[in-house]
């Protein structure tokens, strides 16, 4: 428990810097939800039909109900929607730890097993993170938690300098 007549070394007492933390970790939680809701209002995003299920700093999951307008010609859900899943994860996810905008430089998709009905679910990880880039790895899974597809992207984060 911090006292308040503990005094840190730039002359602040433990409460004014438990205070400052308190304003620095809501701030934090209102980027996070900006960028959500970045995502929320991308027309893209709406138009496949995309629900976010979790959205935390470095913890994202998101479903898709499989519906008729994304199968393709064999009747299993489109190879390019599970692709854009992938897409949307990662650049979601890295985006929940930087606060920052971020490009696509890359994106190596294996297409695992195929799905025509139900829910799929997608979620990331970050490999690598460096200042301009970062390298992440997807999955989506069905209801059953049967992997359907893998991914592995490249992202140019879009610092400022």
């Amino acid at each position: 428990m911090l006292k308040s007549n503990l005094v840190s070394p730039k002359g602040r007492t433990a409460l004014e810097v438990k205070r400052f933390l308190e304003r620095v970790s809501r701030l934090l939680k209102e980027d996070i939800n900006l960028v959500k809701d970045s995502f929320l209002n991308s027309p893209f995003y709406n138009h496949l039909g995309l629900e976010i299920i979790q959205f935390q700093d470095n913890n994202v999951k998101i479903k898709l109900a499989v519906k008729e307008n994304l199968l393709n010609a064999n009747g299993t859900l489109h190879g390019g929607v599970l692709a854009s899943m992938l897409d949307f994860i990662q650049g979601m996810l890295l985006r929940s730890v930087t606060k920052t905008k971020c490009v696509t430089i890359s994106l190596n998709t294996h297409f695992l097993a195929s799905v025509t009905e139900g829910d799929v679910f997608a979620e990331a990880k970050i490999l690598q993170l460096g200042y301009k880039i970062a390298t992440l790895e997807g999955q989506i899974t069905d209801s059953g938690n049967k992997l359907l597809a893998k991914g592995i992207g490249t992202f140019k984060i879009l610092r400022e300098s």
